[in-house]
């Protein structure tokens, strides 16, 4: 192993691990810096220590100054990687050097692909009602976590329903989503689980479709949404309704209880006191003696007789 190749390998397990530790913003820049000024690697090198993979899911991190400065080491390595194939000789057809992002380079290596800067704004035009990222053929591997790119992938799923919106704008709202929700339910927890779990349910009511429309409008914002309440969630059809059944529980809760009697003679088996209250109600048919129901309000001892 050469002093390069080690030298890139300890930079890089600095750099996971400023990530894992969630190190402050200027520390990872301050890491990608270096990368980008010190260490020169061949593609050999790159596809040893796997590099361009942990450098590569930064440039969609959520914070834009170390997004920039991951797309600035990737750049200036895949310029050292192309003069490198090209002094071996290895150019395509018509003198254009491979790119290391192209098809083949792709099919190889698990990297996921950072969403271009000229994302396309072309208007979705399939089955808007069965659209997921799956079918869209969008990669939702984002981030270093299965858990956190499942949860993209299921806002993905949930944005996408109904709406003609492009797959790069539903899935940069969804990692937006994601990462408010992992920021504000304190990481990997089951709160962010459960809430993406909810967002997604709520998204996919079908008469609540402007929730979607107002998330990826900007009209209700990523940090805004992941912390509405389960009722404002709801479509204004939806609270309507619970508001009507709301007011007529109300209602008969107001309804005054039929008013009932002490009695001075009544005593409870139980206690032995005289503290009975008692009330009548017509249980049978009309030629019948009423039904008189009695509380001790000693023991609160209940029974009735006719």
């Amino acid at each position: 192993m050469s002093s390069q190749q080690r030298e890139l390998e300890s930079r890089i397990k600095a750099l996971h691990k400023a990530q894992g530790e969630k190190a402050p913003a200027a520390t990872i820049i301050s890491l990608l810096e270096g990368l980008r000024k010190d260490v020169r690697p061949t593609e050999e090198m790159l596809r040893t220590t796997k590099a361009g993979l942990v450098v590569g899911k930064l440039r969609g991190h959520t914070n834009k100054d170390i997004g920039k400065a991951a797309n600035d080491v990737v750049s200036k390595w895949r310029k050292i990687v192309e003069e490198e194939k090209k002094a071996k000789g290895l150019q395509a057809p018509g003198g254009r050097i491979r790119d290391s992002a192209s098809p083949a380079s792709k099919a190889a290596s698990p990297a996921p692909k950072p969403i271009p800067t000229n994302s396309s704004k072309k208007a979705y035009e399939g089955n808007t009602e069965t659209r997921k990222f799956s079918t869209d053929h969008v990669d939702v591997k984002r981030t270093d976590s299965q858990i956190r790119n499942n949860c993209i992938g299921v806002l993905y799923n949930g944005l996408a329903y109904r709406s003609t919106e492009s797959e790069d704008a539903v899935l940069i709202k969804a990692m937006a989503v994601e990462a408010a929700a992992y920021k504000a339910y304190k990481g990997e927890t089951q709160a962010y689980k459960e809430k993406v779990r909810s967002l997604f349910q709520n998204l996919k009511v079908k008469n609540n479709l402007d929730l979607g429309r107002n998330v990826m409008s900007g009209v209700i914002s990523p940090d805004k949404f992941v912390v509405m309440t389960s009722k404002q969630l709801q479509s204004a059809e939806q609270r309507k309704v619970d508001a009507l059944l709301e007011e007529e529980n109300m209602k008969k809760a107001q309804v005054p209880m039929e008013e009932k009697s002490m009695s001075d003679s009544l005593e409870c088996s139980g206690c032995k006191k005289k503290m009975v209250s008692y009330s009548q109600a017509q249980t049978r048919s009309a030629d019948e003696p009423m039904t008189t129901f009695c509380q001790c309000m000693n023991c609160g001892k209940r029974w009735k007789f006719s």
